[in-house]
């Protein structure tokens, strides 16, 4: 975990994440454009017109996220995206999943005044299961799956299945496909 530099703007970053997500989860399911539009809006990105996302969502910053191609995000997820989180082309995230990136010291004494933070990387086909958490500075192989509920704190190989508190690789998927390879 490394220890993340609060810059000056910090609270109004956040209080424009928090805006912006309120808007977005204001809109329906099925408007997707509108959804792509605000989505673009919280991440300062283009959003390729095959990203769906089922409202409501949670982000703390969203200018720290990027999106692949082929994206699904169900509903309920939270995005707390202070240290960064890439996701890969082709990911598939359940409902209620959260990514965390940050965190705060252990020490008692800057617990308080302190943020550590470290990215999330999500590769390419990964599997997301329901209200499954991944902490700070973990990267999930291409081909992934990871069960519901898990809570990740290592890195997931490729092709691996993770499951269970903490997230443990429990079964091989074979290799990777030669398009997530």
């Amino acid at each position: 975990m490394a220890d993340y530099q609060i810059p000056a703007d910090f609270r109004e970053r956040v209080e424009r994440a928090i805006r912006v997500t309120e808007q977005l989860n204001k809109l329906r399911y099925d408007e997707l454009e509108a959804i792509r539009a605000t989505w673009a809006e919280l991440t300062g990105q283009p959003v390729d017109e095959t990203f769906i996302l089922i409202p409501p969502v949670y982000s703390d910053h969203g200018i720290n996220l990027r999106l692949g191609r082929n994206v699904f995000v169900n509903q309920g997820c939270r995005f707390n995206d202070i240290g960064g989180i890439e996701i890969g082309d082709e990911v598939m995230i359940g409902p209620d999943v959260s990514l965390i990136t940050s965190g705060h010291p252990l020490d008692p004494a800057t617990r308080r005044s302190g943020i550590t933070a470290d990215p999330i990387t999500i590769g390419r086909n990964v599997w997301i299961g329901a209200s499954a958490m991944i902490l700070q500075g973990v990267t999930v192989g291409a081909d992934a799956v990871i069960g519901a509920g898990a809570i990740v704190t290592h890195d997931v190989p490729p092709a691996t299945l993770a499951v269970g508190v903490p997230a443990k690789v429990i079964r091989n998927l074979g290799t990777p496909s030669a398009a997530t390879a």
